[in-house]
């Protein structure tokens, strides 16, 4: 059955899904200092795998069952992609920084879900888009030193990003979030598990904390995205993914003495604003 479309707490829901993301990332980058990627990313699938198992206990293989395991596999691929850019990212470049590289993806994401998904690609949309966008623009500024090698990395995060949120709406509008959730993070599990005996370090007792975290943060994360793209277009809840610069310049200050300045202020302003006015429009579309 098609799940009921409800676009404010669609966007309500992609806004906490960002903010619990930009959490994960800073969580990561503590984490990649000390550990290979690979592994970080082995323990952030890992943990939403056992939540999930949990949650489910004896509903775990009637919640598998799926009319669209190709959909499935793709999409988890994606996933995977996405956090070993991101993360291995992290190694070489802010966390600001990388985060405004890769939310470049909700110009891909409205495209591809007017290409691929039929939505209509509104006015409303259009702007909110291309004034988010300049937002970023304004925080990273082209020729500034972000753009290197390593900004490849987010770039390509970005495109697996913006494939696994269109799959994500495809899927979501039939299944449950659960079978999601479930096969997104054993498939993501098994993949990393594969790398464990070539970049395995002991992980000191002080930070487990940190690899436990990671896993229920990305869990958190992950269920409200996938619940967010279920009931709202994903060229609704696009232009929202810009708040992780937003998001990841605050975490950058509380846990990495890393302070913006004025520029970076400016564009997340602007960023905020554009996010307010997709809101009250598309809320007020919906309404009428």
């Amino acid at each position: 059955m098609q799940n009921v479309q409800n676009p404010a707490r669609g966007i309500a829901l992609m806004i906490l899904a960002i903010l619990f993301f930009t959490l994960l990332d800073a969580t990561a980058k503590g984490l990649v200092q000390r550990y290979p990627a690979p592994q970080v990313i082995w323990a952030r699938f890992l943990g939403q795998t056992l939540i999930v198992l949990l949650i489910l206990r004896g509903r775990t293989m009637v919640t598998a069952r799926t009319s669209h395991p190709g959909l499935h596999v793709w999409r988890a691929v994606f996933q995977v992609m996405t956090a070993a850019f991101f993360f291995t990212s992290l190694q070489y470049i802010g966390l600001a920084e990388a985060t405004a590289l890769t939310d470049t993806n909700p110009v891909l994401i409205t495209l591809g879900a007017a290409l691929f998904l039929g939505e209509k690609l509104g006015p409303r949309r259009i702007f909110g888009i291309l004034a988010a966008l300049t937002g970023a623009m304004i925080v990273i500024r082209p020729g500034a030193g972000v753009f290197s090698w390593a900004a490849l990395l987010p770039l390509a995060a970005a495109f697996s990003f913006a494939a696994n949120s269109l799959l994500t709406r495809r899927i979501g509008r039939y299944e449950t979030v659960w079978t999601a959730m479930l096969w997104g993070g054993v498939l993501g599990t098994l993949a990393f598990s594969t790398t464990l005996p070539f970049v395995w370090q002991p992980v000191a007792a002080s930070d487990l904390p940190m690899f436990v975290l990671i896993g229920a943060i990305g869990t958190i994360g992950q269920l409200c995205m996938i619940r967010a793209l279920s009931i709202a277009e994903a060229g609704m809840v696009a232009p929202f993914s810009y708040l992780g610069i937003v998001f990841a310049t605050l975490w950058g200050m509380l846990f990495f003495d890393e302070f913006p300045d004025r520029w970076t202020i400016l564009g997340a302003l602007v960023i905020a604003g554009a996010g307010l006015y997709v809101w009250h429009r598309e809320t007020r579309a919906a309404r009428a």
